[in-house]
């Protein structure tokens, strides 16, 4: 039985064997498109060769972003600073301005002052929604206050993947540095005195077309046209990077070296990618490669399971790992039976080489533990967010130099590889695909009905609601066919997900790439948002009519796909 296979291989996890991955990735500084990057990825397809796979090492064109020295001069002093991926770099002799407060750099805070020409001091790590804002309000320059005394690497461009002509011009404009927090909170109490302050940035960034590489690895033997279970992770790193993200790494080579004895339990092929990009291209690898294999990936690939940074000292809450609503149940399986805690069911975010929603593809898993949240080392909440979540994020060493040997957990490492262990067993064993799309359709339900109630009367939701409905009913339906029926099953259950996902995770553009930054459940709707937030009557509201009425065909044409394909499954069988 798959249960007992599954069960088996959990057990024979070795942490030694994973260390000894780590100590060997932790000799290298992997930033993209370099050569010590490209020898460690030697290092993963020679033991990856040595499992039996049948690997292939690419190099392709990708748009990277290396940042380098950094400084401040205020007045007398030069507080320690770095600058960050895809900044732009100071003029000669710096980046000279008077310094304004800009609150987190949400849309609101710019509403609040004027940045044109200046330099925003803005609370929290840097990202890309506030390189974005401050671009947009005409800002020349941007200063970040790390929450706390650590200085965090951060890439800062929206641009999903390596820029095209389209969307090059969404690319930062600005110099962006960030400071520890005490020097940080000093430079904002004399920001918000009475008297101006000017200060100098100075910024090297390296950034243009370099080769990156990937690296694919299969068993031999497969038909090339069997549908295949993707695990991915990234390799660059920042510094070490040994559990960003070396845990992962280390966890993807045990998964090749334990199943790959078990080939004839498989129903389905394995694909293991490990990208490069991630950390200073904005997932330019993942992106090039769903771009470059995108009619393969829509024919065959049945789920993406994403690793990050698994097994690190104090990462003990997994309650949080995001997933598609189609795959929560396999979550919740793997995480109670091999962590012991309950999965919470929270979406996946826009990030984290999630580059094949377009495709159609369902997903899950980014990070795996977590900092429980309110514990000393959850600092990193300002990015993974806080809220209802149970975790915090990774510790206060993520994308620091000090992500070294020394931060991971062997126990962690071991727990967290039987996670993964479970998880693509089954996707690569069950006889029907544990993808349930009555759930999905239950969450698109309830998504559906709290908007129809913020529009009140300015337009009727009735009709999307019901195809909602019924596709729940014909997926429920589907699941209760026989295994005799499992490969009619899966094709459909693969049709459904090319209809429905781009759906959830997309603003409903297939071949397109949203940008890397945050977005509502079902992006596609947020025309009938936007609509619903308006007054009735207006002519904002009116305005903004046929573009929620897109919205909507958009997502019934994807609900009578899905339905259409699941009628003919049960009509056939």
């Amino acid at each position: 039985m798959a249960e007992e296979w599954i069960s088996r291989l959990c057990t024979a996890v070795d942490a030694g064997t994973m260390m000894r991955h780590l100590e060997e990735f932790s000799k290298r500084v992997k930033l993209s498109g370099t050569p010590q990057e490209l020898e460690s990825f030697r290092y993963l397809q020679a033991v990856l060769d040595g499992y039996g796979y049948d690997t292939d090492l690419v190099l392709h064109d990708a748009y990277i972003s290396l940042p380098g020295k950094a400084r401040i001069d205020c007045e007398a002093e030069a507080p320690d600073c770095i600058t960050h991926s895809f900044s732009q770099p100071s003029p000669p002799g710096g980046l000279h301005g008077v310094v304004v407060y800009g609150g987190n750099g949400r849309a609101e805070d710019f509403a609040a002052i004027d940045a044109r020409g200046k330099i925003v001091l803005l609370d929290g790590m840097a990202n890309p929604s506030a390189s974005r804002n401050a671009s947009q309000a005409g800002a020349i320059g941007q200063i970040h206050i790390s929450p706390h005394e650590h200085l965090h690497e951060m890439c800062v461009s929206p641009v999903w993947g390596s820029p095209t002509q389209a969307t090059r011009d969404g690319l930062p404009t600005t110099v962006v540095l960030t400071l520890r927090r005490p020097d940080g909170d000093a430079l904002k109490q004399r920001v918000q005195g009475n008297a101006p302050v000017e200060v100098t940035l100075h910024a090297e960034v390296d950034t243009g077309w370099r080769k990156i590489p990937i690296l694919v690895a299969e068993l031999p033997g497969a038909d090339p046209a069997e549908p295949f279970v993707m695990f991915s992770g990234h390799h660059d790193t920042w510094y070490q990077g040994v559990m960003d993200n070396g845990g992962a790494n280390a966890t993807m080579l045990e998964i090749a070296r334990l199943f790959a004895p078990e080939r004839t339990a498989w129903r389905r092929g394995l694909r293991l990618c490990f990208w490069s990009g991630h950390s200073h291209g904005r997932y330019a690898g993942s992106t090039w490669y769903a771009d470059t294999h995108w009619h393969e990936l829509a024919r065959r690939c049945v789920a993406h399971v994403n690793v990050d940074s698994t097994g690190a000292k104090g990462n003990t809450v997994l309650s949080d790992s995001p997933c598609s609503a189609e795959l929560c149940g396999l979550a919740q399986e793997a995480i109670s039976v091999r962590g012991g805690q309950d999965h919470d069911g929270h979406r996946m975010s826009r990030a984290g080489d999630q580059s094949f929603w377009g495709v159609g593809i369902p997903s899950m898993f980014m990070g795996m533990g977590e900092q429980p949240a309110g514990s000393a080392d959850s600092f990193t909440r300002s990015v993974f967010g806080g809220g209802v979540r149970k975790g915090a994020g990774f510790g206060w060493w993520w994308h620091t130099p000090d992500d070294t040997l020394d931060k991971m957990d062997p126990d962690l490492l071991v727990r967290d590889t039987q996670i993964y262990v479970h998880t693509i067993g089954r996707l690569l064993s069950d006889r029907v695909l544990p993808l349930d799309y009555a759930a999905a359709a239950a969450s698109l339900h309830r998504e559906l009905t709290k908007l129809q109630q913020a529009l009140d009367d300015k337009l009727d939701l009735s009709g999307l609601i019901a195809r909602t409905d019924l596709l729940r009913e014909k997926a429920q339906a589907l699941m209760a066919l026989p295994e005799t029926e499992a490969d009619h099953v899966n094709r459909t259950l693969m049709a459904v997900g090319r209809a429905m996902v781009p759906m959830d995770y997309t603003h409903g553009d297939r071949f397109e790439h949203d940008p890397a930054l945050p977005q509502s459940p079902y992006p596609v709707l947020d025309a009938v948002r936007q609509l619903a937030a308006a007054s009735a009557g207006s002519d904002q509201a009116l305005f903004l009519m046929g573009g929620a009425r897109r919205a909507c065909n958009r997502l019934g044409h994807a609900l009578d796909e899905a339905t259409e394909a699941l009628t003919a499954c049960l009509e056939a069988a």
